[in-house]
């Protein structure tokens, strides 16, 4: 007989979150719809890898765009 396993609806979110989180680190500029989605799901133990990502890919930018240093000042001000 075979079991099911049932998937919570944080794990479910903390599973996509890592995903977003992998992929909006590959990406030398990262899809606004991606960065929105990752803020929606990432459980709060997530906070600080995502800030430090987006701040390494600001300090790592010649000229960060304006909506990246947004997002990161809109970011930590929910902190």
């Amino acid at each position: 007989m075979a079991t099911t396993t049932q998937v919570s609806r944080e794990k479910a979110q903390a599973a996509l979150a890592r995903v977003l989180l992998q992929k909006v680190q590959q990406d030398t500029h990262p899809s606004s719809t991606h960065l929105a989605m990752l803020e929606q799901t990432m459980p709060p133990s997530m906070y600080g890898d995502y800030l430090t990502m987006l701040l390494s890919k600001v300090a790592a930018d010649r000229s960060p765009s304006v909506s990246m240093l947004a997002r990161i000042k809109r970011f930590t001000e929910k902190l």
